[in-house]
């Protein structure tokens, strides 16, 4: 790592550490993480409301060169598992001044090959996650308190992880009961500018999906969750004195068939619902006066998660051997990886220089065809099953069909391009493979 010991150690003593490292792949999530690497347990959630405990050995402890953690059960719903042993000793080796050898060692009954997709991106996470923050240091930035709303969705866990083991204060802004130190209460109907008090940034993810049959029901339920809110919002952080605030936008902006044009931030908007919806969203993100407040909306692109989404959504069926191309798919599909998406929000706030509409897609830009293919040789599984258009339009309406399924936006990330912006992963099969977790030599899932 080029780094030094010092500061891989205590990246991984920070809250949001545990998070970060957890393969995308796997189902599991951050329940619980310890307040230290001496003592105390991590607590990590499967599926169905099973949960292990990561115990930190103090007997193997040393501060800013090793720590060892080791699984146990909790709870009897463990007992009809078959035992898994997983001892974990994490050695932190200084080479000089500013490198270092980060060294893991796994005991357990686990394949092997498992064992080392899940270390090779732990490894790749840690190292890039490091030098995103030695980036952003280098521009200037200092720890930050920052208030994000959408905290628990994809994009905000991954966020809230990255900023959190970033050195960053973070208050999640919540609807119900604020029960923990780092949140604060938000009514989305008329935010409290006291939520905000302190905050040097505000990060506005929340809105209901998108994704679900095109009902008038529906369609209210995507403009109400974002329009009026992200107004009231804007202008409370205005009036608290929030030096900066991002909020989410979408490519759909310029339209679901938007032709063979590269689209950069300057380009024609749409017609169609979405592409208004977006419209009005952003220029709610733009309301209220405040000197020195600056705004940013990040149009997101079709984002890479095995989690969730769309590639959450092909995984299986690729996986079962019913993956393919929609209609012909000659549609444009204009995607960005998930670190990649969270790096352009913590751009965001450290690049004084981006403001407004911030395209947040991938350079490279695939045809329907071209992901199918790309997905299918990732899972090592045949591209055959072309899927009719009649399949989308069953599912979501015949305007949802058109406004998702068979979209098609052709988009270039100009601003971030012109800031010579360094994206993690530009090309889709190499997002695919570090969320995936597949290597070339791999040959199944």
């Amino acid at each position: 790592m080029p780094f030094s010991a010092e500061q891989v150690f205590t990246w991984h003593e920070r809250v949001g550490a545990m998070q970060r490292l957890l393969p995308p792949w796997q189902p599991v999530r951050a329940v619980h993480q310890a307040d230290s690497l001496a003592h105390g347990a991590s607590v990590i959630g499967l599926p169905i409301g099973l949960r292990w405990r990561a115990e930190h050995q103090v007997a193997d402890y040393e501060r800013f060169r090793l720590f060892t953690d080791e699984l146990a059960p909790v709870g009897s719903r463990q007992l009809p598992l078959r035992p898994l042993r997983w001892r974990h000793k994490h050695e932190v080796v200084p080479e000089s001044a500013n490198t270092c050898l980060m060294r893991d060692e796994v005991e357990t009954n686990l394949p092997a090959r498992m064992v080392r997709r899940m270390l090779t991106y732990r490894h790749v996470q840690l190292a890039q996650d490091l030098t995103a923050h030695q980036r952003a240091a280098r521009h200037g930035m200092e720890p930050m308190v920052i208030a994000v709303t959408g905290s628990h969705g994809l994009v905000g866990t991954a966020l809230v992880a990255f900023l959190q083991s970033g050195g960053h204060k973070v208050y999640r802004l919540v609807r119900g009961t604020a029960r923990a130190d780092n949140e604060r209460f938000w009514n989305p109907e008329d935010p409290d500018v006291a939520s905000l008090a302190g905050c040097d940034a505000v990060i506005h993810l929340a809105g209901a999906t998108i994704a679900g049959r095109f009902t008038q029901k529906h369609r209210e339920r995507i403009r109400d969750s974002r329009i009026d809110p992200t107004r009231k919002l804007a202008r409370a952080a205005a009036a608290a004195g929030v030096k900066t605030f991002v909020s989410a936008s979408a490519i759909g902006v310029y339209g679901a068939h938007a032709g063979e044009k590269l689209l950069d931030e300057d380009a024609e908007h749409g017609t169609d619902f979405l592409a208004q919806t977006v419209q009005d969203w952003e220029a709610a993100a733009r309301e209220g006066q405040a000197q020195g407040m600056r705004r940013v909306q990040v149009r997101t692109g079709l984002v890479q998660s095995p989690q969730s989404g769309v590639l959450g959504l092909l995984r299986p069926l690729y996986l079962s051997g019913f993956g393919g191309r929609i209609g012909q798919g000659q549609q444009w599909q204009s995607w960005i990886g998930l670190d990649d998406l969270v790096e352009i929000y913590h751009r965001a706030l450290w690049d004084v220089f981006l403001e407004g509409p911030v395209n947040a897609v991938a350079p490279c830009p695939v045809r329907n065809q071209e992901y199918s293919k790309t997905l299918a040789r990732a899972l090592h599984r045949l591209d055959l099953l072309p899927v009719p258009t009649l399949a989308p339009k069953l599912l979501l309406g015949a305007q949802g069909a058109d406004l998702l399924a068979l979209a098609s936006q052709r988009v270039t990330p100009a601003k971030l391009l012109q800031r010579s912006h360094a994206f993690r992963t530009p090309h889709l099969d190499e997002a695919l493979a570090h969320c995936l977790g597949v290597q070339p030599e791999d040959k199944a899932l």
